[in-house]
This record gives C-alpha cells, structure tokens and sequence, in this order.
C-alpha cells in the first residue's frame, strides 16, 4: 500500500467520523483507528494480517518489483514471455510487466545476466521488493 492510499484512507475515517477502518488490498489488511486525544489516526494504524515471510532467493543477482501489483512475463497472453530460462539479458531489457492500479509499468533489468530462476508466477501479485529474477553474472 502507497504512502497516498495510507492517507486517502485516514482522510476517509475523519471525514465521516468513524473510530476504526479496515481495508484488505491481496493478502494485506490493515486497519486504522482513531482514538479520542490522538491527534493523527496514523500513529494507531497497525496491520492486522501480515503476509507470510517469503524464502529467501537463491544467490546471484536479484531483479526485484519495484512496486505493488500484478506480475506479468509477456505483454499479451499470446506473445512469448520477455525473457526465459538461460537467456542472457542486457542492462535495460525488459524481463517483465507489474500492472498497478490499471498501469503497466515495464520492469527493466538495472543488471547484465543470465537468467538462472524466474521466481514470480506470470498472474501473481507481487509485493515491493519480491525478487522476480535471479541472474547469474556476466
């Protein structure tokens, strides 16, 4: 969840007066209260769910999401995936697709490589900083 949803959320429980407010966004939740002589609801906001820890990616380099949203390797169903298994990828080059909020923003490789694992599912939600790719260095 952005900074800015935080806050298009905490403006929601002051406007229309409520003490608590849940929102679930995936796997996340959080919730927001409001207590009387706190002055900002945030300092009370506290997640009610945490998602479970991922494993920790095997060594090499690590291409993660720099956002939250939905994993995509291809750009449409029917095209081949941006890059595969052992294919060597140049700093630059796209290797996948995370659609947020109705956006698609490309994720580019900020390393030269050769893929070793994919390690996110094509579909899958996706979290800031999950490793997507692991490479192997050139």
């Amino acid at each position: 969840m952005h900074i800015e949803e935080l806050r298009e959320i905490v403006r929601l429980l002051k406007d229309e007066g409520l003490s608590e407010i849940t929102v679930s966004e995936g796997d996340s939740t959080i919730t927001v209260r409001q207590t009387i002589g706190h002055p900002s609801p945030i300092a009370a906001a506290t997640p009610a769910v945490t998602a479970p820890a991922a494993p920790p990616p095997p060594d090499g380099l690590t291409i993660e999401a720099p956002l939250v949203g939905t994993f995509f390797r291809r750009a449409t169903p029917e095209d081949a995936p941006f890059v595969e298994l052992g294919q060597t990828v140049r700093v630059g080059d796209t290797v996948g697709i995370i659609e947020a909020m109705k956006v698609m923003n490309e994720i580019k490789a900020e390393k030269a490589g050769r893929v070793r694992a994919v390690l996110a599912e094509d579909g899958a939600p996706v979290e800031y900083g999950q490793a997507l790719f692991v490479l192997d260095p050139l």
